[in-house]
């Protein structure tokens, strides 16, 4: 059997790629999926060619590009810098999250960005690495659709700038504009944002954990710090086993709930995922759709594995 349009899998893999889609589509979900078995090649999926905002998924080339300058001995990791939290950037956790002045070693800065998401974090190390020079090196590396166009407090400006801070209708906002040309949030354009495929992203982790991108160094120092993600509602909810370890990065803005990463198995089976969505409801908390990105990733692995 050949995959159906739109879809990527044979014979059983493409029935699991189809049921991905359904169960997504039954709770008004939108996006693109595909899990790829690193050393089979393997893979099941749909959607995958589809260029989405990333929100907080964007970090996880970010701090390849920091971690490769890292190696190069350009940025020393012990390098202090100090964020006021009246100038950083907005955010629930880390240093965003912050009421006093604070200074924090580069390496950390990273730490904080990949395990709790830190934006504030993320836009200090976006000061010593501007976003067009985060930009050149993707392209420089070949990566594909992976597009790094602004700083993470910019989804937050073009969120109020549309609705003030009315954090509901910004959501009503990007629910009613999915599906057109139009995005009254300009950084939920992909055009206009930090923007990536599915395709692009699992070539990105393959890359990653195969050793094929940058130096060893930055790699494994990147595959370490996505493992001590703490979040675990989404791909994780569904891939926590003693026998499995789950290296990953979430992004969420608005209606996109995303999560990116590898599944490893004491068997020494590898699975990259991208899971990428858009939920077609205005919910703040959307604990099904979180399940059912995990249950994706559970079905994928089982079916990939050797």
């Amino acid at each position: 059997m050949s995959a159906a349009p739109g879809y990527v899998g044979d014979g059983a893999l493409l029935d699991v790629a189809e049921a991905i889609a359904a169960d997504w589509a039954a709770l008004g979900v939108h996006g693109s999926f595909l899990a790829r078995n690193l050393d089979t090649g393997g893979q099941l999926g749909f959607g995958i060619e589809e260029l989405m905002p990333l929100a907080s998924v964007v970090k996880v080339p970010l701090a390849l590009v920091v971690l490769d300058r890292i190696a190069a001995g350009e940025l020393d990791p012990t390098h202090p810098v100090r964020l006021d939290p009246a100038r950083t950037s907005v955010g629930p956790t880390g240093l965003a999250a912050f009421r006093h002045p604070a200074t924090v070693a580069v390496g950390d800065l990273i730490l904080s960005m990949l395990s709790v998401s830190d934006n504030a974090a993320a836009d200090a190390l976006l000061d010593l690495v501007p976003v067009a020079e985060v930009d050149a090196r993707l392209r420089a590396w070949g990566c594909g659709e992976l597009r790094m166009r602004h700083r993470m407090n910019h989804m937050y400006e073009c969120a109020a700038g549309a609705a003030g801070n009315d954090f509901s209708l910004a959501l009503e906002l990007a629910v009613r504009d999915e599906g057109t040309d139009r995005h009254a949030i300009a950084s939920l354009d992909p055009a206009r944002a930090n923007a990536g495929t599915a395709v692009a992203l699992v070539d990105l982790l393959r890359r990653v954990w195969c050793d094929r991108i940058s130096v060893p160094a930055a790699t494994a120092e990147l595959r370490r710090l996505m493992g001590l993600q703490v979040f675990v509602q989404r791909l994780a909810s569904e891939l926590r086993a003693d026998t499995l370890r789950w290296s990953g990065k979430t992004g969420t803005f608005l209606h996109l709930r995303h999560e990116i990463g590898v599944v490893e198995a004491e068997s020494g089976d590898r699975v990259a995922i991208a899971a990428l969505s858009r939920a077609g409801r205005r919910a703040g908390i959307a604990a099904d759709v979180d399940l059912a990105i995990g249950v994706a990733g559970r079905q994928a692995f089982e079916a990939l594995r050797g």
